[in-house]
């Protein structure tokens, strides 16, 4: 915090929402305000309607008295849309300002037909699904997209997208923005898009580990990409690269869709599993399907979904000894024990042990599900963050 005595409004916000101060006297003492400013700054949060009282919390004084009123952040003051586009289906849903989910939606979208046509048809079903959890688009206060590829943080455009033809540096903004105004007739809000494995990981990391100060999420899908979570915060790299490990090179000779020959996603992505499984006659089109097969216990696809994990296992060493994560999440349509248990072979065979000694390798906890928390997670983070509270107090008028 800025210092002590010029504790704004919105410090006093993330002070409660973090849990750290609940009550006015902790506030106080938090922040070094008077009790008078407390008051005022309060004040303000409560007439935007984001603050509320709760509970009687513990009695402040040694010497007894009545119990501190706790202060609680209203989660459901307003609401959160998300969306996570992979190359085939999406899947949207209405939040709460906690992440819960109020509306959801699962569909066919297919990253071919482009964004002007995806991301159209996603503004409908925003409208459909406020309409099926009772909110209207006048409590919208943000929107989060994820999507399968590298995102410029300050643009929100992807930057050459390898599975991802038609996208690069297309305005997802402004066309998601517009989408949802012509469907639901609401106002403006911002849309702030990221990359699919980021958002996972964020939401898997402040859902599950939130105590875990490095964090790596490797989503294995129709590609392969990383979400790293350092200090709390997306580790994006200079322009959104970071976490890109599908196209590291290990030496094989087939051809990625990047272009390039020898990437990781060409030999062990669920696309390329689904491919091999193809040409030894058994139909798959998609990581998907290779999860539909791998649920089937299905021998080959579980012969190929290990060796696949061998190979992501052996990059994810270099991986761990760089980052020496306390988590390793391991999530996507391969993400099973076929998979789980060819990742731990090559990973402990190739990394130090010291690398390795506290490290967790996991499975997903909130499944399919992690990028649309991860969505609306980003949205609220960046909406009532401190600076950006005290903008959106003075457009309110309080």
């Amino acid at each position: 915090m800025a210092g002590r005595s010029q504790a704004s409004a919105g410090e006093l916000l993330e002070l409660v929402r973090s849990g750290r101060a609940t009550t006015r006297g902790a506030l106080q003492q938090a922040t070094g305000l008077s009790r008078a400013t407390v008051g005022q700054r309060l004040d303000r949060l409560f007439r935007a309607g984001w603050l509320r009282e709760g509970a009687g919390g513990p009695v402040d004084s040694p010497l007894g008295g009545r119990p501190s009123i706790t202060l609680e952040f209203d989660a459901l003051h307003a609401v959160v849309l998300a969306a996570d586009l992979d190359t085939r289906h999406a899947r949207a849903a209405v939040l709460s300002l906690a992440g819960e989910l109020l509306a959801e939606r699962t569909g066919t979208l297919v990253i071919e037909d482009g964004p002007e046509s995806v991301l159209g048809e996603l503004g409908g079903w925003f409208a459909g699904l406020l309409a099926e959890a009772g909110h209207g688009a006048a409590e919208v206060c943000g929107i989060g997209l994820a999507v399968p590829g590298p995102v410029d943080r300050v643009t929100g455009r992807v930057v050459q997208p390898p599975i991802m033809p038609g996208w690069d540096g297309y305005d997802l903004r402004g066309r998601l923005s517009r989408a949802y105004t012509e469907h639901t007739g609401g106002p403006a809000v911002p849309v702030l898009v990221d990359n699919d494995a980021n958002l996972m990981a964020y939401g898997e990391q402040r859902t599950g580990h939130p105590d875990c100060s490095a964090f790596v999420l490797v989503k294995v899908s129709t590609g392969i990409g990383a979400g790293v979570v350092v200090g709390g915060s997306i580790y994006r790299g200079i322009d959104g690269g970071a976490g890109d490990i599908g196209h590291i090179r290990v030496g094989a000779d087939a051809q990625c869709r990047c272009g390039s020959y020898g990437c990781l996603a060409a030999v062990a992505s669920g696309g390329a599993v689904a491919r091999r499984l193809t040409e030894a006659g058994v139909p798959a089109a998609s990581g998907s399907d290779v999860r539909d097969l791998l649920a089937a216990g299905h021998p080959e696809a579980t012969a190929l979904a290990r060796e696949a994990g061998r190979r992501v296992g052996d990059v994810l060493a270099t991986v761990v000894t760089l980052l020496n994560p306390g988590v390793l999440m391991i999530a996507g349509d391969l993400a099973g024990t076929p998979f789980l248990t060819g990742v731990r072979e090559l990973l402990y065979q190739r990394a130090l042990p010291r690398s390795t000694a506290h490290l967790d390798v996991v499975t997903s906890r909130l499944g399919e599900r992690a990028g649309l928390i991860g969505a609306g997670m980003l949205v609220v983070e960046y909406l009532y963050a401190p600076a950006r509270v005290e903008e959106r107090l003075l457009a309110l008028g309080v």
